[in-house]
């Protein structure tokens, strides 16, 4: 979710769900360590709980880069091992890192060293990297479990508990990173028997989940559902399935008008540290998913929140509109 689940992400999808868990976009340790640290990490009280999504394989840098995310207070760190782009597998890190079972080892052992909160990882049920990947890719055998077995195996004996498993083969070579969400046939099967094989082991199934039926129906069988774009696009999903999972409890999600009137006073502060008003209001877009006049809502947000003098009236005047057809 690089580039997406960013600060003003997290605390928009927040409105929706006040239990569930928030994921950074991946950041590379070296960007934290030789970077501006601040700017790659500050986020919103209201946020928690919240996990860093770290992306590295040097052990030394991962671990200063953890303790970085712990003394700023987020409440898990978390390993990309299931990034498939290019780009990222040129920094010798995300899913390339399944091929190399004890440096993955080695960086949890030194992360854990290093911080006093959690350390997970997200990965995939295997990797293709030869010019056979993609057609390997429609495969899972034996041999690839085997594979996904020892390389949990060993992650775990360095220390890590909690493992998110996208249920696909990542390909490094032939397919995009869009294509490696849609190519590779899901395999939840896998993430289940990995369950039966580790139940002292945290396991989350991540990929392809569309509907809270989807999730509840894998959270029969596992400890947890990570969802990504869907929720993105729709983060009515998440109020669907936090009403579904706290039944007992008397919160409600907000109407669209009522989102856009926590928004602004968040962006207010934003917008006064230097954000711009587009930076925020990109995220939102999901909010009018599946609604009449969505297209329209969309080109609203997208267009005029670019103008330079483009400020927290453009979010106030929608909900009134919203407020207004709501009356009607």
């Amino acid at each position: 979710m690089m580039d997406w689940t960013d600060r003003h992400c997290r605390f928009f999808l927040r409105l929706f769900a006040p239990r569930t868990v928030l994921y950074t976009e991946m950041i590379t340790a070296a960007a934290l360590v030789h970077g501006k640290r601040r700017d790659l990490l500050d986020f919103d009280a209201s946020e928690h709980p919240v996990a860093l999504q770290l992306g590295g394989s040097e052990p030394d840098l991962m671990a200063r880069s953890a303790r970085m995310g712990d003394e700023a207070g987020y409440d898990e760190i978390n390993i990309n091992i299931g990034c498939p782009s290019e780009r990222v597998q040129s920094g010798a890190f995300g899913a390339c890192l399944m091929r190399e079972p004890d440096l993955v080892a080695d960086c949890v052992a030194a992360m854990r060293a290093a911080v006093s909160i959690p350390v997970t990882v997200k990965t995939r049920i295997g990797i293709e990297a030869g010019d056979q990947g993609v057609s390997r890719a429609l495969q899972y055998d034996e041999r690839d479990y085997e594979t996904l077995y020892g390389f949990v195996t060993r992650v775990a004996q360095a220390g890590c508990d909690t493992f998110m498993i996208h249920a696909r083969k990542a390909v490094l070579k032939g397919l995009s990173p869009k294509d490696n969400r849609e190519v590779p046939p899901l395999h939840y099967d896998v993430v289940k028997r990995l369950k039966g094989d580790f139940p002292q082991l945290t396991i989350i199934a991540n990929g392809g989940v569309r509907t809270a039926g989807d999730a509840m129906a894998l959270l029969n069988e596992l400890d947890g559902v990570m969802i990504g774009r869907e929720a993105y696009h729709n983060p009515y999903l998440l109020s669907e399935l936090e009403q579904q999972l706290y039944p007992a409890t008397e919160w409600n999600p907000p109407a669209r008008a009522e989102a856009l009137d926590r928004l602004v006073p968040y962006a207010q502060r934003m917008l006064a540290e230097g954000h711009t008003l587009h930076s925020i209001t990109r995220h939102i877009l999901g909010l009018f998913a599946a609604q009449p006049g969505a297209r329209s809502w969309r080109r609203y947000f997208s267009d005029c929140s670019r103008q330079p003098n483009a400020g927290i009236d453009l979010l106030t005047r929608a909900a009134e509109i919203l407020r207004a057809q709501r009356a009607a």
